[in-house]
């Protein structure tokens, strides 16, 4: 197999790098002042115990050459981004006939539940990964995964349900590239439970590390509220601890924690967006098709979006805003 990663940053940098350490052929997808320093000094992967600089084909978008028939397109982008994405690259033409959407597979490492259906309207062929990967990036050409003994784990199947031999594939190869990479017919479920465990993100950009816990029950409460009314099976927070055991915890790098999660990079690099509606959104989405009240997530969205607009520093949303939005 080969594979093309779209969207370079902490997950797509930390499967690209490694995936290319086992061998494989690998193409980064990035844009901006990231792709100049990946084109011209390589990625930087960063690691509890090690320090790769990898020099790897690196483009903005689709060429004007074919696509080889056995390449995978792995879709790292946030979910804001995943429709700007899938128009750039459905079309784009594989050798020996036919189009990306028509005949390749295309796999979903990403945050929230929404992309796969998305994906499915214009690509016949979607592998959803539920992505448990600990990582950063904040500085062009550089990725920090924290991940520990494993950089993470990647379980993967078919969309909207089973699993195949191009899942097999694709999971021998992360696994050799030193994932744990677990083939799951029910990838959805463990992806959802995701989803509940991801809610908290818009609160760790908004508070920083200062998070009331009262204020994280209750969104994940209206989550699993929302799931539940809604009829959608999910993964429990003690399913997840068995399954990822001592296989990725996190370490220091360099001396330094982990800085943020992915809403938290977001509002730190000033990017001009968030994944905030496609995760609290989500829920907020459910509430109201299923009579469920999610007002605490939907404050979530409101206070994100508006530290957006305002360059609010990540961390920065004063709590007192917060709790009027809720009330």
């Amino acid at each position: 197999m080969r594979y093309v990663i779209i969207g370079a940053g902490a997950v797509g940098g930390t499967i690209g790098v490694r995936l290319a350490e086992a061998g494989r052929d690998v193409t980064l997808v990035a844009r901006g002042a990231h792709l100049d320093v990946i084109r011209e000094r390589g990625l930087t992967l960063r690691q509890p115990d090690s320090e790769v600089t990898a020099r790897l084909a690196a483009t903005d978008g689709p060429g004007d050459e074919p696509l080889p028939a056995d390449t995978v397109l792995v879709l790292t982008v946030k979910s804001q981004d995943t429709a700007g994405a899938l128009a750039a690259w459905v079309d784009a033409p594989v050798a020996g006939g036919g189009t990306a959407g028509e005949r390749l597979p295309l796999v979903t490492a990403q945050n929230g539940v929404a992309n796969e259906r998305a994906a499915l309207r214009l690509f016949a062929d979607v592998h959803p990964v539920c992505v448990w990967l600990p990582a950063t990036h904040l500085d062009p050409g550089v990725v920090v995964a924290n991940g520990y003994p494993h950089p993470g784990m990647l379980q993967i199947g078919r969309y909207p349900g089973g699993a195949d031999d191009t899942d097999r594939v694709i999971a021998a190869d992360l696994d050799a590239a030193g994932f744990v990479a677990p083939v799951r017919a029910d990838v959805m479920r463990w992806k959802y439970g995701k989803l509940l465990s991801n809610l908290g993100n818009g609160l760790q950009a908004l508070l920083g590390g200062d998070i009331p816990d009262e204020l994280a029950e209750r969104v994940r409460a209206e989550g699993v509220a929302a799931l539940a009314a809604a009829g959608i099976a999910c993964t429990t927070p003690e399913e997840e601890k068995v399954e990822r055991g001592d296989l990725v915890g996190q370490r220091p790098v360099d001396g330094e924690a982990r800085s943020g999660g992915s809403t938290w990079q977001s509002l730190a690099r000033g990017t001009g967006s968030t994944e905030v509606d496609h995760l609290n959104g989500e829920v907020a989405l459910l509430g109201r098709l299923h009579g469920v009240p999610t007002p605490a997530n939907v404050a979530v969205q409101r206070a994100v979006r508006r530290a957006v607009r305002e360059r609010v520093g990540a961390g920065a949303f004063p709590l007192a805003e917060l709790e009027k939005l809720i009330a």
